[in-house]
């Protein structure tokens, strides 16, 4: 199974913006993004104005790289997205949104993304009772998540409207589905939708 081996604040350096890869120390000055602010590689950055596919092409990797999936998976993601009956932008980060690993990384059970995977992989967590290890699990409206594995705990931070925790059971429920407000805004998924559609 390929993944990304890589420095990820190299990332965040490609990308221009602050993607989160590594959870708390991105809000420090250690962040890599704070400390270079040009682009990883000898030449740094292009002189000139980006083209349109340029632009589209990095908010795709921008949208992949934030939520840790590789490209056929994410393709996979957006030909679904297609098929909703919703618009095709916000279907696809609704998609991302909902999955397993994104969804403990909002409830606070992982300071980042690539955590919530790992713990995810490690059996850590139940959904509806059931013991789930797989990170692209898609939770629906009703799910509750659970812990398995004891000496877990939560950090304190807010939990999007969509989601509730519950902290005497120690468990989180999927209310809705995710609105276009509790969705990503610093994505711009029009350039997305372009990119595959040409």
């Amino acid at each position: 199974m390929s993944r990304y081996t890589d420095a990820k604040c190299r990332l965040c350096r490609r990308e221009g913006v602050k993607l989160f890869l590594k959870g708390a120390r991105c809000e420090t000055e250690k962040c890599a993004l704070t400390r270079k602010q040009q682009p990883p590689g000898m030449r740094g950055r292009r002189r000139g104005r980006p083209s349109e596919y340029s632009l589209q092409l990095r908010e795709k990797q921008k949208a992949k790289r934030i939520y840790g999936v590789l490209e056929a998976q994410f393709g996979r993601y957006f030909q679904s997205a297609r098929r909703q009956p919703e618009a095709t932008g916000e279907a696809l980060l609704s998609l991302l949104e909902r999955r397993l690993d994104n969804l403990i990384y909002r409830l606070g059970l992982a300071s980042s993304r690539a955590q919530a995977r790992q713990r995810v992989t490690a059996k850590s967590f139940t959904v509806n009772g059931k013991l789930v290890y797989s990170p692209s699990f898609q939770v629906k409206v009703g799910d509750r998540i659970g812990f398995y594995k004891e000496g877990l705990s939560r950090e304190e931070k807010p939990v999007p409207s969509w989601l509730s925790w519950d902290a005497k059971k120690k468990e989180g429920e999927v209310k809705a589905l995710p609105a276009a407000d509790d969705l990503d805004t610093t994505l711009d998924t029009s350039l997305i939708v372009e990119f595959y559609s040409r």
